[in-house]
């Protein structure tokens, strides 16, 4: 597992670019704009498609009432801020230490199995033509960089089949439900976005996450700066 270390270097290994900094890599498809500094030309989204920043979080690791801010599913109850702007502690407190309560044990995906659940996130999305340019899996998060249908609905349901695919690989190790409900969806407004957010994924390395990239295509689809 790669922790620590220059977020660059990190970043240059993770793209492959090594000592050239002005290595770009063709995804076969015109480009946002000109190749960044990641090493690669931002791709278009196929018609009826869209890039996101995929979130997924393991079961009881966000419950309602959490102070980092939190909306229930049918939008009737919701936090006065986000995990950017958390709201004023204690705005939610015993809702909270209810839900903690009666909703069991946090989901912790161990090391050892953090490559695997990002291989196959990755490979189940791959199989039914939806690009991927970087994904980390850590203990309770996952953050992927996929391109999806443009129907919000659709893209949830591909993200559901991965879901499974990916807990279906654990199951001997890891018995019982996996995943929170559903996932969020950022749709990538454009270039600078998309890269911002590759960087921001990929930093995830640091923390202990296995991270994949689109290099990782050269080898056999699992994790490759993380693991």
């Amino acid at each position: 597992m790669t922790q620590g270390g220059d977020p660059t270097a990190l970043l240059r290994k993770a793209v492959g670019l090594g000592r050239d900094a002005n290595r770009k890599v063709s995804f076969q498809a015109r480009g946002f704009g000109a190749a960044n500094a990641a090493g690669y030309d931002h791709p278009m989204p196929h018609p009826g498609k869209r890039w996101y920043h995929v979130t997924i979080g393991t079961y009881n690791s966000w419950l309602p009432g959490d102070p980092r801010g939190f909306r229930s599913h049918d939008h009737r109850i919701h936090s006065s801020g986000d995990h950017k702007h958390p709201p004023p502690a204690g705005e939610h407190a015993g809702l909270h230490a209810h839900a903690k309560t009666h909703s069991g044990p946090t989901v912790v995906l161990p090391d050892v199995l953090r490559s695997t659940v990002c291989g196959k996130l990755v490979t189940s999305l791959q199989s039914r033509s939806h690009r991927v340019l970087i994904a980390c899996v850590g203990g309770m998060h996952v953050h992927l960089l996929a391109e999806l249908p443009g129907d919000a609905g659709e893209a949830k349901i591909a993200v559901g089949v991965a879901k499974k695919s990916a807990s279906q690989a654990v199951t001997a190790q890891l018995a019982g439900r996996v995943w929170a409900r559903g996932c969020g969806l950022k749709p990538i407004r454009d270039a600078s976005h998309q890269h911002n957010t590759f960087r921001y994924i990929e930093r995830h390395a640091e923390e202990g996450a296995a991270v994949w990239t689109f290099r990782s295509e050269q080898g056999n689809g699992e994790d490759e700066a993380g693991g």
